[in-house]
């Protein structure tokens, strides 16, 4: 079950590394709408390990894994406390 705390926290993030609206839906690829991109990743990165008091590993820097509010989800679901 999603953890709707989780998600309003993720949400949140969203809005400070982009200036755009976030799409309504959550499997939409963020990098291909131009949402985000290869410079944004850092940032949203960094603003996720300080939200959520995790440390994301070099080898989790893939574009991939941040690609839509989905997996952005199941990342943290997997690696957030």
């Amino acid at each position: 079950m999603p953890d709707a705390s989780r998600r309003t926290r993720l949400l949140a993030v969203l809005k400070t590394v982009t200036s755009q609206p976030l799409p309504d839906d959550d499997e939409e690829s963020l990098f291909e709408s131009g949402l985000l991109d290869s410079f944004a990743l850092p940032d949203l990165v960094s603003a996720l390990e300080r939200e959520f008091s995790i440390k994301v590993p070099d080898r989790d820097l893939n574009p991939r894994k941040f690609d839509s509010i989905a997996r952005m989800e199941a990342y943290l679901a997997e690696h957030a406390a």
